[in-house]
């Protein structure tokens, strides 16, 4: 729980705080741009919230932060903020919120549909969204984008009974009870609306999931704050910068609108607009170096 005698001088002072404890994972960010901003390797309060709908946000970011360093915590504000999630994004697409520390804070999402629910990577196993998730039908495959992000997802596993699928090279020692391997480079087709797509760089099997126009990214892709198009992390590449760039110039070729990412910021652009977008970040991808 947040603890207010270690606030952040950087905090607008108001309801909401970050304390000393904040791993910088961006959670907040990602969910409350308005409320949260960056500052010395630290979330902070640029400002407090003035109308009830950045209130609940607020209150979202509160849920989700991985080390609990937001105050109100959930619990003072009440039960309501728990049931705040999953966020519907938009269609049948969701945030679920919780973000684990075990993956340094990472998003996951939910893929509601009749065929079966997607979990795509794993939040924190909390009671409050597993029965959410068990009200929203459950969990039938949970899609993991890369070695970091995985979270608890043992737990769900053996809670829903679902099947886990991950690329073979991002296996080790501490996970290797996965059920779907995707071997190679070549995308694989789960389903008529699910695309797995090899885009090995950040790890050497990193993956990410197309679902209509929505783009899961794990760690491959995602906004950056500080540039007009999304960018790859060259500061944590943590397998081949070059490998990246290539896997970005083929993942450019699929039709998306959103890009749903584990760690920084959520994209959504009109189909052709997302196309230029993706030709900058490339551009921009071959000019610099990585720094891991």
């Amino acid at each position: 729980m947040a603890d207010r005698s270690r606030s952040l001088n950087t905090n607008a002072t108001g309801e909401f705080f970050v304390d000393a404890t904040c791993i910088n994972s961006g959670a907040c960010r990602a969910v409350a741009p308005a409320i949260f901003a960056e500052r010395h390797g630290q979330s902070y309060v640029q400002r407090q919230p003035t109308n009830g709908e950045e209130r609940a946000l607020a209150l979202m970011a509160s849920v989700a932060c991985p080390a609990g360093s937001i105050g109100p915590s959930a619990e003072e504000a009440g039960a309501a903020a728990i049931e705040l999630f999953p966020q519907n994004i938009a269609d049948n697409v969701y945030y679920n919120g919780y973000n684990s520390p075990l993956s340094f804070g990472a998003s996951s999402y939910l893929i509601q549909r009749p065929e079966g629910n997607v979990l795509v990577d794993a939040p924190r196993f909390e009671p409050a969204l597993v029965r959410r998730l068990e009200q929203m039908g459950g969990v039938a495959l949970m899609f993991l984008t890369h070695r970091d992000d995985v979270g608890e997802h043992e737990r769900f596993a053996a809670h829903f009974g679902c099947k886990r699928i991950m690329h073979r090279f991002d296996l080790h020692r501490g996970l290797t009870a996965v059920e779907v391997t995707v071997e190679g480079a070549e995308p694989v087709r789960l389903a008529d609306d699910l695309l797995v797509i090899p885009v090995p760089g950040h790890t050497k099997g990193s993956i990410c999931l197309l679902h209509g126009m929505f783009l899961f990214t794990g760690d491959h892709l995602a906004q950056n704050q500080n540039r007009t198009h999304p960018t790859a992390f060259n500061n944590h590449c943590w397998y081949s910068w070059q490998e990246q760039t290539a896997s970005m110039k083929r993942l450019a070729a699929y039709g998306f609108e959103w890009i749903l990412p584990g760690h920084g910021g959520r994209a959504h652009y009109p189909l052709r607009e997302m196309k230029q977008k993706m030709t900058e970040c490339i551009a921009w991808m071959e000019t610099v170096q990585a720094r891991t």
